[in-house]
Order: C-alpha cells, then sequence, then structure tokens
C-alpha cells in the first residue's frame, strides 16, 4: 500500500468515526437542563447500578467510580467522563445503551432517559462531587481493638458486673437491673446445659439447691468449667462443626481428609489459650492440620472448592468473621470481598502462584498474595509455605487484630443467650446492637491471656444471663433491645446425652481415639488409678523375648471368675507381631500392627462365673531382618465393672423423702462398683503347640506353663507407654461415652447434627417434618427407649413411684406434681411394666420443658 493510500484510508476512517459521534450524539437522551445535586440526583443511580462492578474494592474493566478522580482516570478504555462535554463521554455512552452488545449496567434495570439526561447535565457541569463521599471500600468494622470505659452504677443497681452495667448504660436499657432473674433450679439447667451439655444429676442439682452461700451461681459456674473431661466432651460438638471435624465421612478412608480429634480433646480439657489454638490450626502440628488441610474431593470440582481455597474460606469465617464463599467463584454480590481478595489469602497456603478462576472459567490473571486486611500487617510473598503460615498465624493473632478476640466473644454470647451481638454471626463487618459489651469482653479475653473459660465466666455470671427467657426479637440489630436470653433448643448431641442421663444407656468406646488423661491431675488419671487395681505386663514363654524370640504363634489362656454379670467390660490390647483373641471360644478381635493397640467392649461376651480368655499370639519371621533381633511379646488390659446403686435415704430440698423401704427408693441414689479387672501377666499359662478345644472351658491345660513378664507399658523395643496409657484411660468412659465422640446415628443426624463437609457456626433451630418422623417413629430412639426402660425396671425394683421420680428428676430436674404422677402411676402400672416405662419415657423426651432450654 503507498503512502496516499494509507492517507486516505486513514482519513476515510476519520470521517466515518466522526459521522458515528454525531449520530451517536443526536441519538443520546437531552441533558437536564436543572442544577445537579450530587447527593441527590447522581450518588443514588451509583449505588443502584454501578457501585457493585465498579466500586468497594472492585474494578471491572479496570474502572472504579470510588472518587471524581477515579472517575476521570477511567479505565481499560480510558477517561469514563470528559468534564464539559458529556456527549463524548464513554460514561454516557454505555449507560445509554447505545451498543447493545456493551451497555451498562450489564445486569439488572437499565437507566431510563431522565436518568442518563442527570448523567449529561452532572458531566457538562463540570462532575460536581459531595462533600465526603467516597464509594471506596470502607474502613472495616470491629477491627481495631478497642476497650470502654466502665460506666458507674447507679445507686440503686441490681448488679455491678461490667456486662450488666454496659447494657443498662447502652440506650438505657434497663432489662439486668430491673427484671427478676430465674430460680436456682432453672439457672441451674440452664447453665449445666450451656457448659458440660448434660442436666444435672439430682445429687449435684440438691448439692446446689441446698447451698446457702451468697456466691453460689459464681461457684457452681467455676465448679462445672473446671470439670475437664465433661468440658471438652460438649465443646467438641461445637468446634467439630466449625472445624468440619468428624469420625467418619467423605475423604477420611482414601486420606483425602484427616481428624483432629486427639488434639482438639487436649486442647479443650487444658484450656489452650485461644491465640495459641487459633495459631496452631493457621501453622498446624502434624496432629492439627487437617483442618486447614480441608477435603481433597476426587473427581474434577469447582475452582472455589480446591485445598487452598477451602484454607481461606474456613480460617476467615471461623477466625474472622467474613464469608468468602461467594468471593471465591466471582466479586461478591453480598458485601465487598472480592474475588482477588479470596485467591490472595488461598495463595498463602499454595505451593505455586494460583491463576483466578472466575465462575470456573480461567480469567488468565495470578493472584497476588495478601491478607484480607492490610492494616494489619503484610505476608511475604517470597517465602516459602512454611514461613508464609508462620506469618499469617502471627497477622491473625496479634493483639492488635481485634476482629479475631471479637468474633469469638460474639460466638459464645450468641451460645448462651440465643442471640448474637452481631447478627448474623458470619458478617462481623455489621455493627454489634450493643458496640461496649462486645468491645470490652473482646479486650478482656486479650488482656487475659485469651482464656476463653474467663471470658464464659464473664457472661454466665452477669445478670442478663440470669434473666427470664424473652419473646423472640426482631432480627435487626439496629431496632434490637435486649429483654434476656432466648429461648433455645437442645443440640442433637444435648438430648441424646440427656436421654443417656435419664435412661443409662450411654455409648461404648469413642470413634476417635482421645486422651482422656487431658487436663487431669496424675492422681486424677483413669490409666494411673486402673494400674493400681492390676498390673500389666508385656508377656512371652522365654525371659529374653524383648530382645529376641523364635518365630512362631504361642497359645495364651486365661481363666477368670466373675462374681457378677459385668455391666460394662472393655480391653485394650496388642502384640508383636499379630493375634487372635478368643472369649468364650469365640473369636472376638484380631490385630497385626503393634503401634496401634486395638480397644474392644466385650461386656457382651462374659457373663457370670467362669470366662476363657485365649490368645493366638503369632511372632513372624521378618525378611532380611537380622535373626538375632526379632522380639515377641503380648499385652492386654481388662477393665471389668459391675456397677449397681442403693437409696441415698434423705430429705432434701427437692421435695423427696426417706422412704421408710430400701426398696421403695424416691431418693437421690449412691452408685456401688465392683471391681473385676484383669490383665497380663505372669498368672496366664502358654504352649506353643496347639490343641483342639483349646479356646475353650472344657479344654485340660497339660503340659502348659507360666508365662514370663517382660516388663510393665515402658518397655522396650516397644515403647508404647504414652499410647497404651492413652487407650487404658479410655476404658474408664466404656458405656458412659458422650454424643460429641461417636459417629452420627439416625437420631442425631434428623435432629441437625451435619456431616462437617462444610463447616457449619450455627444449627438450624427450626424443627423439621425428618425430626418429627424421627421422634415418633424412628429405629434408634425406640431401641433407646426399650434398653432405657429395662434399665429404670432394674434400678427402682417393684416401685412405679420410686421409678417415675428418678425420670422426672433427672430428665426434668423436678418432681412430678400430684396430677404428673397420678397419669404416669396409671400408664406404668404396679409394677411397673416395661412398654408403659417406654411410653412415659417417650412422653417426657417430647415435653418441651425437656426439649428446651429456658
Amino acid at each position: 500500500m503507498t503512502c496516499r493510500t494509507k492517507l486516505l484510508s486513514l482519513l476515510a476512517i476519520t470521517l466515518i468515526h466522526a459521522g458515528a459521534t454525531r449520530v451517536a450524539a443526536a441519538e443520546l437522551p437531552t441533558a437536564s437542563s436543572a442544577p445537579v445535586i450530587f447527593s441527590r440526583d447522581i450518588q443514588p443511580i451509583f449505588e443502584a447500578s454501578c457501585i457493585k462492578c465498579h466500586a468497594r474494592g472492585r474494578d471491572k474493566g479496570g474502572f472504579r467510580l470510588d472518587t471524581r478522580e477515579t472517575i476521570l482516570k477511567g479505565g481499560d478504555s480510558g477517561p469514563a467522563a470528559i468534564p464539559g462535554r458529556s456527549a463524548e463521554s464513554l460514561l454516557v455512552e454505555l449507560v445509554a445503551g447505545l451498543d447493545p452488545d456493551n451497555v451498562m449496567p450489564q445486569k439488572g434495570t437499565r437507566l431510563t432517559s431522565e436518568q442518563v439526561g442527570l448523567v449529561r447535565a452532572w458531566i457538562d457541569q463540570g462532575l460536581p462531587w459531595g462533600e465526603g463521599v467516597t464509594f471506596a471500600r470502607k474502613d472495616a468494622l470491629n477491627l481495631v481493638p478497642r476497650r470502654p470505659a466502665l460506666p458507674s452504677a447507679p445507686a440503686d443497681a441490681a448488679s455491678h458486673h461490667p456486662v450488666d452495667l454496659l447494657i443498662a448504660a447502652g440506650s438505657g436499657n434497663p432489662a439486668p437491673n430491673s427484671a427478676a432473674i430465674v430460680a436456682d433450679q432453672t439457672f441451674a439447667r440452664r447453665v449445666f446445659f450451656d457448659l458440660i451439655g448434660l442436666p444435672p444429676t439430682p445429687q449435684e442439682l440438691e448439692t446446689f439447691l441446698a447451698s446457702t452461700a451468697s456466691d453460689k451461681r459464681e461457684r457452681l459456674v467455676d465448679q462445672l468449667l473446671s470439670d475437664n473431661r465433661r468440658y471438652a466432651e460438649h465443646w467438641l460438638t461445637f468446634w467439630n462443626d466449625l472445624l468440619r471435624n468428624d469420625y467418619r465421612g467423605t475423604g477420611y478412608i482414601d486420606g483425602g481428609r484427616k481428624q483432629i480429634t486427639r488434639w482438639l480433646y487436649s486442647a479443650l480439657a487444658t484450656n489452650m489459650p485461644y491465640d495459641r489454638f487459633v495459631a496452631t490450626l493457621i501453622n498446624p502440628t502434624e496432629e492439627s492440620q487437617g483442618f486447614t488441610k480441608g477435603i481433597v474431593w476426587r473427581g474434577a470440582v469447582n475452582a472455589s472448592q480446591t485445598p487452598p481455597m477451602q484454607a481461606a474460606q474456613n480460617i476467615s469465617q471461623v477466625f474472622m468473621g467474613i464469608n468468602l464463599k461467594c468471593a471465591s467463584c466471582h466479586d461478591s454480590f453480598v458485601d465487598d470481598w472480592t474475588l482477588a481478595d479470596s485467591y490472595g489469602l488461598a495463595s498463602v497456603y499454595s505451593e505455586e502462584p494460583l491463576e483466578m478462576v472466575r465462575c470456573d472459567k480461567p480469567t488468565g490473571k495470578f493472584a497476588t498474595l495478601k491478607f484480607l486486611y492490610p492494616e494489619l500487617g503484610i505476608i511475604s510473598a517470597d517465602k516459602p509455605r512454611a514461613e508464609r503460615l508462620e506469618e499469617l498465624a502471627a497477622l491473625i493473632t496479634q493483639p492488635k487484630n481485634g476482629r479475631l478476640s471479637r468474633t469469638i466473644v460474639n460466638r459464645l454470647w450468641a451460645i448462651f443467650l440465643g442471640r448474637g451481638l452481631v447478627e448474623p454471626i458470619d458478617n462481623m463487618e455489621a455493627a454489634a446492637w450493643n458496640v461496649d459489651v462486645l468491645d470490652w469482653l473482646a479486650e478482656d479475653l486479650v488482656q487475659h491471656g485469651y482464656n476463653l473459660k474467663r471470658t464464659m465466666r464473664q457472661i454466665l455470671t452477669s445478670r442478663a444471663y440470669q434473666l427470664p427467657t424473652a419473646p423472640d426479637a426482631p432480627a435487626s440489630s439496629v431496632t434490637y433491645q435486649f429483654r434476656g436470653p432466648e429461648v433455645r433448643r437442645l443440640s442433637a448431641e444435648q438430648f441424646r446425652d440427656a436421654l443417656g442421663s435419664v435412661t443409662g444407656v450411654g455409648f461404648d468406646l469413642p470413634a476417635a481415639t482421645v486422651d482422656f488423661r487431658a487436663g487431669k491431675s496424675e492422681a486424677d488419671d483413669p490409666s494411673q488409678n486402673l494400674a493400681q487395681v492390676v498390673r500389666p505386663e508385656w508377656i512371652w514363654d522365654q525371659a529374653n523375648a524383648a530382645e529376641k524370640a523364635e518365630p512362631g504363634t504361642l497359645y495364651l489362656r486365661k481363666r477368670i471368675n466373675l462374681p457378677k454379670a459385668p455391666t460394662t467390660a472393655s480391653l485394650v490390647v496388642t502384640c508383636d507381631n499379630r493375634f487372635k483373641l478368643h472369649i468364650n471360644g469365640t473369636e472376638v478381635t484380631s490385630g497385626d500392627n503393634f503401634a496401634s493397640p486395638r480397644l474392644l467392649d466385650i461386656q457382651p461376651h462374659l457373663h457370670a462365673g467362669e470366662n476363657i480368655i485365649a490368645v493366638a499370639a503369632t511372632n513372624d519371621r521378618v525378611k532380611d531382618a537380622d535373626p538375632a533381633s526379632n522380639p515377641a511379646g503380648f499385652f492386654l488390659y481388662a477393665r471389668v465393672r459391675h456397677e449397681d446403686s442403693i437409696p441415698a435415704q434423705t430429705k432434701g430440698l427437692l421435695g423427696l423423702n426417706s422412704p421408710a423401704d430400701p426398696s421403695d427408693p424416691l431418693g437421690a441414689q449412691i452408685p456401688v462398683e465392683t471391681v473385676m479387672d484383669f490383665a497380663s501377666d505372669e498368672s496366664w499359662i502358654c504352649s506353643s503347640r496347639e490343641s483342639d478345644g483349646w479356646t475353650t472351658a472344657d479344654f485340660l491345660p497339660d503340659g502348659w506353663q507360666h508365662a514370663v513378664e517382660l516388663g510393665d507399658l515402658e518397655t522396650a523395643p516397644w515403647n508404647l507407654g504414652e499410647e497404651l496409657g492413652r487407650r487404658m484411660a479410655t476404658l474408664e468412659y466404656t458405656g458412659k461415652g458422650r454424643a460429641s465422640l461417636v459417629n452420627a446415628d439416625p437420631l442425631t443426624i434428623a435432629l441437625g447434627r451435619p456431616n462437617r463437609e462444610q463447616l457449619m457456626t450455627r444449627r438450624a433451630s427450626i424443627a423439621t417434618t425428618i425430626q418429627a418422623l424421627e421422634l415418633t417413629n424412628g429405629k434408634t430412639l425406640a431401641e433407646l427407649l426399650t434398653q432405657g426402660a429395662a434399665n429404670l425396671i432394674e434400678q427402682s425394683g417393684t416401685s412405679s413411684r420410686g421409678l417415675i421420680e428418678r425420670l422426672y428428676l433427672r430428665a426434668l430436674s423436678r418432681s412430678p406434681n400430684a396430677r404428673e404422677l397420678a397419669l404416669a402411676e396409671e400408664l406404668i402400672g404396679q409394677p411397673a411394666r416395661p412398654e408403659g416405662v417406654e411410653d412415659l419415657l417417650w412422653a417426657v423426651a417430647m415435653l418441651p420443658e425437656f426439649q428446651l432450654i429456658y
């Protein structure tokens, strides 16, 4: 092409463009002739149609309308507006919709001709801007620490508690000082469920009611907070939901998911400081890494569900009260978080740069590693992943991050009083209905070493917590005024554990291995107590077997005489290299990994009288191993108990009369336990030859010799003292297990226990059809009530009245009134009929008084 041809072509293009501009200007709505006021005429248009894509941290097309300056600067296509020349401004062209393929806003209602005319007039008049107006991302709420001063207590104040003073001062709310507090029985039931997830036993309630101490409620709170085992078992439910931890389900079989139960239980039982708790989850140890590992889903998954993105979502929601799920797929439509924010945090956990994917479509842009709040600090993108995790953990848990403490305080307040100080509880960018209460409790937590139990005590000892329950409040925090706690439903686990307390039907062994010694003194260590009953030893048939033993199978036997049929019986057993265990001729378990001792409930296999424990223990020849070093050993400890109770014969504040007839136990019961434990030791006999019938009681062990003791739990080369001690401690709770430590069953699933594939910060409280069906026709509940009825009849002898009294005390923390007693006696008969007791159990369990926390 010649220079002349090029010049003519350029001229033609210029003329065409000029013509198009004149046509476009002719088609534009006329600019308004009236003076434009930004706050009245333009700001509402921007807020309704523009800021979702071009403000609050979003810059679609590279364009932001945060300020007048950013509008003049424009985006990828150049300036958006030219002062005094609206007809030539790109902003006007787009909102007018001259090009149907390039119109703004892309979604939602288009601007009217009148609105376009206002925008034109605004540009022609020089883009006047409102003073102090910005559409940039707002300063974060609840981020900077603040400790408000406590107001002075009025002379007639019923409470000088900090929480009550701050509530009373806020909006002139008189509730904590003006309303009467609940009765002792109501308070006890409320605080027992809130702290340990169980109703008080009749003995515990009687002791509390009998106290005349002026501070007995504070003492009860302290007593329950110091009950480390029951506290940890209860709070496992809350943290399992929050941290997506469970015992079976997606990912656990193929290694795509990892439990943190052992670490979590110990952290709760020892009241690990919350900042260290959070830091150990963000920058995890081997035992706590399951939280940030998330779930490695099989097959193709949405880009928002990769492990780094799961870590970003979970950390932000659990610890910072920010829900990034929407912003993990695209810029959020409900708040200011962007796709770049989510990918920036996810990059901390990624081993390689992350390409941002919008709605499952790659953008070609790679994320810039960053924290959600740069004002709190930065994370070095050029450091290895391990060092980045350290920085992130330190950044989130630093005292100047007021969001961490406020978020957990808000969660605790919502649990105890039914409604958060900030609602929704996962939108900590919202304002609290009482900012001072939130800020004071948050700073009190930080200044006292992040001690969550202290914060719980602060809330539970306030008069606000002790008020009667109030009617349902409006959803808005703006119009909310505190009148008292809200009525709450028992969680699935609380409901099941409460039924266990009433019926004596608990769970056998936990689905996860935890260290029940955590939070206990050495004197209270269950494994130490067990060792005082019998002394388990590693055994074999040769004195030097811990160093070297011949390959082959050793047959071991132990004859056990039980004076009573056990109510609970379980064992821990292991062998180097493998074993098969028989009880009374039946094989009940086996194992082939000595480093992982087996736990087993053996109560169904034992009976009163003579029982035979028989083990085939095999020492394998290890290929390519030194023949001079082939140790062999067998270890077993069985905890076997028969539990019973006798009447306490007392008259107390619950209105119970001391019965003249011990078979009519109306009062509290004293537990009586018969110990029948046994363990591997030199009393066992053994043989290297297998004989017919050697596992049965009729077998005569001619020529068998006594086993040889090799050493206790700590013996080398196995060195399993810690693991065996942990598992032996678990045996103490056989038959007393809590719902938080076992797999979900149809009853707890129906009542709202989640599968924990996604984190859950609050369970739904509204009853559902499936819950109604399960509570009326469910097999799980029916079997529990059948066993519970049998237990109650066995405990109460021939007395129907005693059974009814015991049931009401355990279930409702009170005695039945005269009408209830008469109806119940008619229902169950005299003597008590099993089917009648089942019906009574079901009727009591369906009462709102049983299922709700008032």
